[in-house]
């Protein structure tokens, strides 16, 4: 059963709580607006910046292995999206995401824009007037991989979320969102 609005906000705090403490850091207003919202990042990086764009790194269909079935409550063997993005503006990377989307709950219509256009998932559910929640799972630091030392220029540590979007009762997607620990301090 989903936590009503005050406690899944009272947790989300905790959570935010919990992760500065344990790390012995401060986070910045925005920074713990885009850990925690339950709305589209990509929305408040165009109040931030102005329009963003999104490139997409990698996507393809695969089949569901145990792990990622968990992540999106499907079985094992099923075709799954996944899709490796940057969200930026201009030259400057912003939030690095990975998704896992089980293909038989999308519309042939949001599977073609998903699988061949650069669109955030919040712009294409916002597009199809997709009612949808997102249940935050997880807020954490990490140390970064290599993909993610190659976009920034940097080996500082991440922050990080994973959470997933759910529609009519079912998880729609998996997502994990990342930026490195300096960024969005200032605004």
């Amino acid at each position: 059963m989903p936590l009503n609005k005050n406690e899944a906000n009272k947790r989300l705090i905790e959570k935010i709580n919990d992760v500065e403490k344990d790390n012995n850091k401060r986070f910045s207003n925005t920074q713990k607006i885009l850990l925690t919202t339950d709305g589209s990042i990509t929305a408040i990086l165009d109040v931030l910046y102005g329009k963003i764009d999104l490139s997409t790194l990698e996507q393809h269909t695969e089949t569901a292995t145990e792990e990622n079935a968990k992540l999106v409550n499907t079985e094992a063997g099923k075709d799954i999206n996944f899709r490796e993005i940057i969200m930026h503006k201009d030259d400057k990377p912003l939030i690095y995401a990975v998704s896992y989307i089980p293909l038989d709950r999308l519309t042939e219509e949001i599977k073609c824009d998903l699988m061949s256009a650069d669109i955030p998932i919040g712009r294409i559910l916002k597009n199809y007037n997709i009612e949808s929640r997102r249940e935050i799972n997880n807020i954490f630091i990490e140390k970064p991989n290599e993909t993610l030392k190659e976009l920034y220029k940097t080996d500082e540590d991440f922050l990080s979320r994973d959470y997933v979007i759910i529609h009519k009762g079912e998880i729609l997607m998996w997502i994990k969102e990342s930026f490195p620990i300096s960024y969005f301090t200032e605004i």
